[in-house]
């Protein structure tokens, strides 16, 4: 069952990149207490993600921040390297908490998980705004590309 606005998100452990190495995080420390906007790739590196889903993202970064969130964060199921490469690779490094998946846990957990023929495993396409670990705005893609899932979307939402 898909995760909806009302719900409190799950546990769960992620990893992310830092300048002493691999990570973990829970989601106890990334969200409790704050205002966070995440969203979710299939995969990082790809085209739609890095070219239209992420520099969204970036481009409006202090814009969002403005609106009383606290973090901004990116998860998808790839392992902590690869969002590590990504968030340096991007420029986001700073600006977007980049985080791991990378069994794909915390994806199925939220009922936002898919299996693609090219790839596997995935996160389906997505943005939340998530309060104190409450889930209060949610958008889920329905077609290839970014629509409601972007960032003009989520800051029409704050």
């Amino acid at each position: 069952m898909t995760i909806a606005v009302g719900d409190k998100l799950p546990d769960a452990t992620f990893k992310e990149m830092t300048a002493d190495g691999a990570k973990v995080i829970t989601s106890a420390e990334i969200f409790a207490g704050k205002k966070v906007v995440l969203f979710g790739v299939p995969g990082a590196f790809t085209p739609t993600c890095s070219n239209n889903h992420l520099p969204g993202y970036l481009e409006n970064h202090d814009a969002i921040l403005a609106r009383g969130v606290d973090t901004i964060a990116v998860v998808s199921v790839n392992d902590v390297h690869v969002m590590g490469a990504w968030a340096n690779f991007t420029g986001g490094e700073g600006k977007i908490l980049y985080l791991a998946d990378g069994t794909g846990d915390f994806a199925k957990s939220v009922g936002l998980d898919f299996v693609s023929n090219d790839m596997g495993l995935r996160a389906r396409r997505f943005s939340m705004i998530v309060d104190n670990g409450k889930v209060t705005a949610l958008n889920v893609e329905t077609k290839p590309g970014v629509d409601t899932s972007g960032a003009a979307h989520i800051l029409s939402q704050l």
